[in-house]
């Protein structure tokens, strides 16, 4: 496993927790009577901010531990490269592409909510659902690639 495609699996994993957190709290407001602005925006808040938060965390801790482990392997004091090719950058790439995508098809379907006569809540929670799914389909989509080799 290349250090490319450990640095996407952790955030792979890192948007899936918080994904799921952010699905289990919205579930629990929708069954409490609704959705309140106050708790909602509190919501949204600690969603971004963990979400910023765990990738930097997680980034820095992968880097660290992987520099261990190699120091470890090789039993050399020498600093192991993190050196990205023009594969690395197309496979980044192509995972953008797809999180824009859907991403897009989100906003898409949150601005139908409002059309079709929903409060603009649920728009905003339809649009932070999207983000951090197209988020986790671009990682996806990265690790696949790198796994297919291309």
């Amino acid at each position: 496993m290349s250090y490319q495609e450990k640095n996407i699996t952790v955030s792979l994993f890192s948007h899936v927790l918080i994904l799921g957190f952010y699905l289990v709290k919205l579930f629990q407001m929708v069954q409490s009577g609704g959705l309140v602005a106050n708790s909602l925006f509190s919501l949204w808040a600690i969603v971004i901010v963990s979400t910023i938060l765990v990738n930097i965390f997680a980034s820095i801790l992968t880097n660290i531990i992987l520099s261990i482990v190699h120091a470890i392997r090789t039993r050399s004091s020498e600093e192991e490269q993190f050196i990205s090719d023009e594969r690395d950058n197309l496979i980044g790439l192509k995972g953008m592409r797809i999180s824009y995508i859907t991403f897009s098809i989100g906003v898409l379907i949150a601005m139908l909510t409002f059309v079709f006569g929903q409060p603009p809540l649920v728009m905003f929670a339809v649009i932070v659902f999207f983000s951090i799914t197209a988020e986790i389909l671009g990682d996806a989509a990265q690790v696949y690639l790198y796994r297919r080799g291309f």
